[in-house]
């Protein structure tokens, strides 16, 4: 490690402005360097504490304990977007890192091809996005997109575009396809008007009567969507 310059550099990865600049993040932890290694991602360093010594792992870690290894690794570019068969995510300005992340787990449980996100939601390569994803950050497809014109792109393409709704019709009683695109909301304000004009097919994850419980959160509705549409198979 050639001194201050890189841990200087490696430092400046932290903040999502550096990132975009430079097109790289690291991953911290055997575990997650591991997944790194066994992707298709490039990996521009690997770095060892052993090697650097724990106070430079310190400056370089976003952990309370430092791990013993960390990768920087080369953000992938995007491809272009092609409807094909299978299930699809889109989500509509998903802001919480740790939501992002365990969809992305969800998405890489369940075998969905790809999650798209509009440009306002989390970062897919923020460090808590990262750590929450445990790896499917490696496994899933994940990119930006504008969700509105991707839902015209699967409904031109003939495929449904499901969106969950308060005023949906409920899940477990609607018809469902193996192939189409699942739009999941804002945590506090649902889908946008502009999106949900584009969804073929609203559906809700309906409530026990009595229940006072105003929503649930975007990461477990997107769980027990994903559910069902694998239950159906």
């Amino acid at each position: 490690m050639s001194g201050n310059v890189d841990i200087k550099l490696i430092k400046s990865l932290k903040e999502k402005k550096f990132r975009d600049l430079n097109g790289l993040f690291t991953v911290e932890g055997e575990k997650m360097v591991r997944e790194a290694q066994e992707s298709g991602f490039e990996i521009v360093r690997l770095i060892h504490r052993d090697e650097i010594g724990e106070d430079a792992m310190k400056k370089i870690s976003l952990m309370s304990s430092p791990s013993p290894v960390l990768a920087v690794i080369r953000k992938p570019e995007d491809k272009p977007i092609v409807v094909g068969d299978g299930l699809f995510i889109a989500l509509d300005s998903v802001r919480d890192p740790g939501n992002m992340g365990t969809i992305l787990r969800m998405a890489d449980w369940f075998g969905v091809k790809a999650v798209f996100a509009s440009q306002d939601s989390v970062e897919f390569y923020n460090p808590k996005v990262v750590q929450a994803s445990m790896g499917a950050i490696f496994r899933v497809r994940a990119q930006y997109a504008d969700i509105p014109a991707l839902c015209r792109q699967f409904r031109a393409a003939g495929r449904p575009v499901y969106g969950t709704f308060l005023n949906g019709e409920n899940i477990y009683g609607s018809p469902l396809s193996e192939n189409g695109l699942i739009v999941m909301g804002n945590e506090s304000n649902g889908i946008s008007a502009e999106t949900a004009a584009e969804v073929s097919a609203r559906i809700l994850i309906p409530k026990a009567e009595g229940s006072r419980a105003e929503s649930l959160n975007v990461a477990i509705a997107t769980a027990i969507t994903l559910s069902e549409f694998a239950r159906r198979k």
